[in-house]
């Protein structure tokens, strides 16, 4: 079997993406608080680009799944949108529609009104001046009988305006109404036509699962392979991290920033911190066994936001952990570096705390894949998601729905693979998770 890469070219790689992140790094200003968008994206194209270089040229079977599954997040994204557009809708619809009853019972006592001004008129007459004259009525009780037919004739009035008023409005109502309406078929028919699509994929998904089940299975079970999916996202992670614009450090291996910082007295400490030997180590790391411990990298006590989150975090979603963190997988000699939850699949998947969506996108051996950097190097990762919710870029708060879970990526059940890292390096997540939510 081929190695990963070659050492030399596995340096020049991360090399040139730390040279990079260091030159951007000190291009940001200090304590900047949002990333952006653009530039986020342009560095993971870059970044994915670097990786695909650096990966063994080889047939994955899961490989065949991608374009369906990332079809398949898609469409069950718009589903759910839709989902949520028609329900916004139906409220504005039922909120309509309680208008027009308010607007129907105030005619209502518009209408009484108006019947008991009309009857009040009659009983009281219209006779002019004169007749009031000759009858020897007193002056007096005429005038007053005369300011009380005014007050009559005005309200009269009014409330007739106001039953107008009222007309309109319902017929404003009305055309609002079945607006609404219209929308809602309309959005029922494209849900149906999404509903459709939907499941055209999850068949074709199905068959490439049966045609592949065999060779799957052999390759999950395959030692190489499941560290080399290992070594894929470590190196994302570390990628991500030394990219992040929120980094507050430069990070080692910046030769641009090195040589700016010596070129410059006021900035020549700075260049100690990105010093670096110019050629890769001649020492090849030693190789670690399949079944070797792994090491929890936990920070422990940390100052920062998300430091101060030890113990306090909330499970990413409702389901039963099977695989804990440094136990052996099932589908190989390696051992978890995470957590994986079984879930029932589509049930939502939560940000564990705030933070900035870095990473959304398919990648091998772990599906449809989403990762949240929360700053001071810490980052959450989210696996074999059904669907992807949250775009590259957007800000997300603690408890935000980010994704659903799922089983992209090959896995033979549905459930979500969650991991917490720290400086590129994964650690228990089930120490910083609360102990009611375990």
């Amino acid at each position: 079997m081929r190695s990963v890469a070659s050492p030399n070219l596995t340096w020049r790689s991360l090399h040139w993406v730390t040279a990079l992140a260091c030159a951007l790094a000190f291009s940001t200003t200090n304590g900047a608080a949002k990333h952006d968008l653009k530039d986020v994206q342009n560095r993971l194209q870059t970044l994915n680009r670097d990786l695909a270089k650096s990966e063994e040229k080889h047939s994955d079977a899961a490989d065949q799944l991608k374009d369906t599954e990332t079809r398949i997040s898609v469409a069950t994204k718009h589903l759910r949108e839709l989902s949520d557009e028609r329900k916004a809708v139906q409220t504005q619809l039922n909120e309509l529609n309680s208008q027009a009853r308010r607007l129907d019972a105030q005619a209502a006592r518009q209408q009484a009104q108006l019947g008991r001004v009309l009857r009040s008129q009659a009983s009281q007459g219209e006779r002019d001046a004169l007749q009031k004259w000759l009858s020897g009525t007193d002056p007096n009780q005429s005038a007053r009988d005369e300011y009380f037919l005014t007050r009559l004739s005005q309200a009269k009035a009014n409330l007739i305006k106001e039953l107008q008023g009222i007309a309109v409005e319902k017929r404003t109502l009305a055309q609002k109404v079945a607006e609404h309406k219209a929308q809602i078929l309309a959005i029922e028919k494209n849900e149906q036509g999404s509903r459709e699509e939907l499941l055209a994929l999850q068949k074709q998904r199905q068959l490439t699962l049966t045609s592949l089940a065999g060779k799957i299975k052999a390759q999950r079970r395959e030692i190489g392979s499941l560290k080399r999916d290992e070594l894929r996202l470590s190196k994302l992670i570390e990628g991500l991290g030394k990219n992040s614009p929120a980094s507050k450090k430069p990070s080692v291996g910046a030769d641009v920033e090195c040589r700016l910082s010596t070129a410059d007295p006021l900035r020549r400490r700075k260049a100690v911190l990105c010093e670096t030997p110019a050629s890769p180590p001649s020492v090849k790391p030693k190789p670690v066994s399949p079944r070797s411990k792994i090491t929890d990298a936990d920070p422990g006590k940390i100052a920062g936001v998300f430091g101060q989150l030890r113990g306090k975090l909330r499970m990413p979603t409702i389901g039963q952990i099977k695989g804990r963190f440094g136990s052996t997988r099932e589908d190989g000699g390696t051992t978890w570096k995470g957590i994986f939850i079984r879930a029932d699949e589509g049930t939502e998947v939560r940000a564990v705390a705030a933070g900035t969506v870095v990473f959304s996108e398919w990648m091998r051996g772990f599906g449809n894949l989403l990762v949240i950097d929360h700053d001071d190097d810490f980052f959450s990762v989210y696996g074999n998601n059904q669907t992807l919710l949250a775009t590259v870029g957007r800000q997300v708060n603690a408890g935000v729905v980010v994704s659903t879970v799922g089983s992209s990526g090959g896995i033979p059940e549905a459930g979500l693979y969650f991991e917490l890292r720290h400086k590129g390096l994964a650690f228990d997540p089930l120490k910083w998770i609360s102990s009611g939510a375990k």
